[in-house]
């Protein structure tokens, strides 16, 4: 084999690969890909590889994919620059995060064009090997119920409208993979049936939508719930609505921010047990406050602060987390005793299929993208690949 092909060689592992668990295990990169995976003792001896062996008790699983982040590290996606974009990319692998969807929030319409045409350009050509890769853009807004706006700002919310769609999906280069709007609004059905047809993920959010309403929704072709309990009609006894369609419908995954604070730990369990790890997509919804100190930032024109592990509006409204996404990983673990396998399922494999990009993201397998992320004993991100190249190397490996 010639040796400037970048040859990486992962082994003395517990790798969770879409085949099972390998206690002792390798992992073969080539360039961009796994090229090969399994078992030590089925290794083949081969020159000009670059090896890295692990300490006892490490594991090797698939990247994560956060289909609901708006910002972090300062960066936030509404800047509508490359930087943004470009620290986010970098700043992600450190929480075991390689992919991502790029996410707005409701503001004016020159605002909201400007961040998507950065993102699809940003797609398109400036995408890299050792960064978490943009899989597109998470349209959350205009399209919710004022309602239910959340930090969402009332100002810029408008009825689900598909000709200012069509322009948004031209202006960004195809790139919008997944709309969060509330389907009881004045053209919310068509609107569903519009994203379906079009391959653009329907997702009910920020929606004050009946039971019968979300039923309608999810017979249109909607097929997944934001931010689960946050901002939606609650479950009652005599109106399920979001969220007990959430609840009852097989066909609606839905995302739970799992940092305790959102939901609470006890109502995170009772998701689990209902949903399922295959019914459950883990996100963050992170701010750009993320990864900085506590204080006063910028959310969509909006003034948030941070303190006390949250982020909320001068009432008191939540105002997306900062929230890691390996931190969620653990916490999960803790609030519902669900197991690493699981966990693979609620933040690779689910979001990956519902991208539709299961093909090459989202579980470790021969062929596919070499996203890989090490966890330490503790199940802290101690290394992550982004599409082959390093991306994050915990200090305490180099000692």
């Amino acid at each position: 084999m010639s040796p400037d092909r970048n040859v990486i060689l992962l082994k003395g592992l517990q790798i969770y690969s879409e085949d099972g668990t390998a206690h002792n295990g390798y992992i073969k990169i080539i360039e961009q890909k796994i090229a090969d995976i399994g078992p030590i003792d089925e290794l083949q001896e081969e020159e000009h590889w670059e090896v890295i062996s692990l300490p006892p008790g490490c594991k090797a699983i698939p990247g994560f994919i956060d289909v609901h982040i708006h910002g972090v590290n300062g960066a936030d996606v509404m800047d509508s620059t490359e930087e943004a974009l470009n620290t986010m990319a970098e700043t992600l692998p450190k929480e075991g995060t390689t992919t991502f969807l790029a996410t707005t929030i409701t503001q004016s319409s020159s605002e909201i064009e400007a961040a998507l045409e950065n993102a699809g350009e940003y797609i398109e050509n400036k995408q890299h090997p050792g960064k978490a890769e943009i899989a597109g853009v998470h349209l959350e807004g205009p399209f919710v119920n004022e309602k239910r706006a959340g930090a969402q700002p009332s100002a810029h919310i408008v009825n689900p409208d598909i000709e200012l769609f069509k322009k948004w999906q031209a202006l960004s280069k195809g790139v919008i993979k997944l709309v969060t709007m509330a389907p009881e609004q004045e053209g919310g059905l068509e609107m569903v049936r519009y994203l379906k047809d079009n391959g653009v993920i329907a997702s009910i959010g920020h929606s004050d939508a009946t039971f019968e309403e979300v039923g309608q929704a999810v017979e249109a072709g909607a097929n997944h719930v934001t931010h689960l309990f946050n901002q939606m009609r609650g479950l009652h006894h005599r109106e399920p609505g979001v969220v007990g369609a959430a609840f009852l419908y097989d066909e609606l995954k839905t995302e739970l921010i799992v940092d305790g604070i959102h939901v609470r730990p006890e109502v995170i369990k009772l998701a689990y047990k209902q949903k399922g790890s295959e019914g459950v997509i883990l996100i963050t919804d992170s701010m750009r406050a993320k990864c900085l100190k506590n204080g006063d930032y910028d959310l969509g024109g909006q003034n948030v602060t941070v303190g006390d592990g949250k982020a909320v509006l001068s009432d008191g409204t939540l105002a997306g987390s900062i929230l890691k996404l390996g931190a969620a990983v653990k916490n999960m673990i803790d609030f519902t005793g669900c197991s690493l396998a699981e966990i693979i399922e609620m933040a690779s494999v689910n979001p990956a299929k519902q991208l539709n990009i299961f093909e090459r993201k989202g579980s470790l397998a021969k062929g596919k993208d070499a996203d890989v992320v090490i966890l330490d004993e503790e199940l802290e991100v101690a290394m992550t690949f982004c599409r082959g190249k390093l991306a994050f190397k915990k200090e305490e490996l180099d000692q």
